[in-house]
């Protein structure tokens, strides 16, 4: 039986989609296929490794260099950026506008990370703000916030909103006391306030495709906050009814509107933070081990079918 025989096989039965079909039997027939995903992901990986690498040279060789050629390279790299972005943008529309060159957006995400690089450098060598990094990052949210809007890149975004994130983080520990249940009430309020942002952002038809990234910041940066209560030695079956309740949320949603991080994510975190309330008094550990070893298997498992079955109904 031939590899195109079996995949017909597998298509009549179900097993397989109509386009993971085709897919497959191209393989087998050697034809090409695309890497566009791959290459993408490894394209903005290496800006990100880039701008890593800059900044360490920009630390480190920063006093033999000297401050004036520091910002003239900086300053040069991020008026590039920004030019050659701003001069080939399309106009503003509210709705999703392709790219305008393939290059395009990798452009612009090593400008942005290229802006967070300059500005804790000045702030590191002139101190503008007195060490005041929250406006910085308050700023650095607005201006990515822009960024991502007008030009309409999701990376750009979820740059926007993790420095939104840290702003509040920031904020909290300058605060004197009661600061883990702050931080944790606060990321609370940040998944809220970015959730509802989206929805009504896409309500009112404002880049609606952006609210699959608003949701999927909010519901980790959420899960994360809920664990953290249920970590505590103390007080902690509140907070492990709502992350049940969060992650029974996560699951309908997910099966719902057929996104499968969704369910990961009910399942994933649900399993963590019944399995902190599981071992947590259990001083064997033997018996941890096994507990770990036997149901992390069955959860690889389960989200294995899971993921499958969603592929056949795609």
């Amino acid at each position: 039986m031939t590899i195109l025989t079996r995949l017909e096989q597998w298509k009549e039965n179900g097993i397989i989609s109509p386009e993971q079909h085709a897919l497959l039997a191209g393989l087998a027939r050697g034809e090409p296929f695309s890497l566009f995903l791959e290459l993408n992901i490894l394209l903005y990986a290496g800006i990100l490794a880039f701008v890593a690498g800059l900044g360490w040279t920009v630390s480190t060789w920063s006093q033999q260099l000297g401050d004036v050629l520091v910002l003239t390279i900086l300053s040069a790299m991020l008026a590039a950026c920004f030019w050659y972005c701003f001069s080939r943008a399309p106009t503003w529309s509210a709705a999703e506008i392709p790219s305008p060159s393939l290059a395009f957006d990798y452009v612009l995400y090593l400008g942005a990370l290229t802006w967070s690089v300059e500005l804790a450098y000045l702030e590191n060598r002139s101190h503008l703000l007195s060490g005041q990094w929250d406006l910085y990052l308050l700023a650095t949210a607005g201006l990515f916030f822009f960024l991502a809007y007008r030009f309409d890149n999701r990376f750009v975004l979820s740059l926007a909103l993790s420095s939104l994130a840290a702003w509040f983080g920031l904020t909290i520990s300058h605060w004197p006391s009661h600061q883990d249940a702050a931080y944790r009430q606060y990321a609370i309020l940040y998944s809220l306030i970015v959730g509802v942002a989206g929805a009504i952002l896409q309500r009112r038809g404002v880049k609606s495709h952006f609210f699959g990234t608003y949701l999927n910041i909010a519901a980790n940066v959420l899960f994360w906050a809920l664990l953290s209560g249920v970590f505590n030695r103390r007080g902690y079956v509140v907070w492990f009814l709502a992350l049940l309740a969060v992650c029974g949320a996560s699951l309908v949603w997910g099966l719902a509107r057929r996104q499968f991080s969704f369910v990961a994510y009910a399942a994933v975190y649900g399993y963590v933070g019944v399995s902190s309330i599981l071992v947590r008094d259990i001083h064997s550990d033997t018996v941890v081990l096994s507990y770990f070893v036997i149901s992390s298997v069955a959860m690889l498992v389960m989200l294995v079918q899971i993921a499958r079955r969603f592929g056949r109904e795609a």
